[in-house]
């Protein structure tokens, strides 16, 4: 490998290790305001989960990804797997 392929290399994996470190802190800030939104639900005994609300921001996020040429499937994945996650914060909530 040449050294200016691997300078151009190490430019683009900072780029991604900075992105990586904003989606962090970006999913951090919205754990924080789901967190709330599940203990506001124990407190009303709101079901932890809410199917119109999800089936509603999976659409918003297909649609985004799309504008931003992001496959969509990958979106509804990557929204899935931060709903279950969101749920079981719910449950947890509930406990407490």
């Amino acid at each position: 490998m040449t050294d200016d392929i691997r300078a151009e290399l190490n430019e683009m994996r900072s780029s991604i290790d900075n992105i990586d470190a904003a989606l962090v802190h970006l999913l951090a800030e919205r754990f924080k305001c789901t967190k709330r939104v599940g203990r506001l639900k124990a407190e009303h005994d709101l079901p932890p989960a809410d199917p119109d609300r999800e089936r509603q921001q999976i659409e918003r996020l297909r649609r985004l990804a799309l504008d931003a040429d992001l496959d969509p499937a990958f979106a509804e994945k990557f929204l899935n797997f931060i709903i279950d996650e969101v749920i079981r914060h719910h449950e947890a909530a509930r406990e407490e």
